[in-house]
């Protein structure tokens, strides 16, 4: 069964930082097209980053200049590394990736928790 596993989330005071890593097991496929997507509670789930296959990143306007979104192609990993951490950036965090296969293919990590205080 493929599945995006997740990891890295936890609780850090503001300011602080975390990186989050991405990966996918029980498939022969790689990440092609990976995003990260936050939801807070009573909110609705929103972009956070991504990246394409080849690099190219994009981020959404409330993490601009804080949050990086990098790959390691060579062991299939995605990571979020998140500086400068606000309250607000306080949210469950999911990875979705689509697999470099010649069918298209997408999945939803379960999610890991961060949580900011301040």
């Amino acid at each position: 069964q493929v599945q995006l596993v997740e990891s890295g989330g936890g609780s850090v005071q503001a300011g602080g930082s975390l990186r989050l890593s991405c990966g996918v097991s029980g498939s022969i496929f790689s990440l092609k097209d990976v995003s990260w997507y936050r939801q807070a509670p009573d909110k609705q789930r929103e972009l956070v980053a991504s990246i394409t296959k080849r690099g190219t990143t994009n981020y959404g306007d409330s993490v601009k200049g804080r949050f990086t979104i990098s790959r390691d192609n060579a062991i299939n990993m995605v990571y979020l590394q998140m500086d400068s951490l606000k309250p607000e950036d306080t949210a469950h965090y999911y990875c979705f990736a689509i697999l470099d296969s010649s069918w298209y293919q997408e999945y939803w990590g379960q999610g890991t928790q961060v949580t900011v205080s301040s």
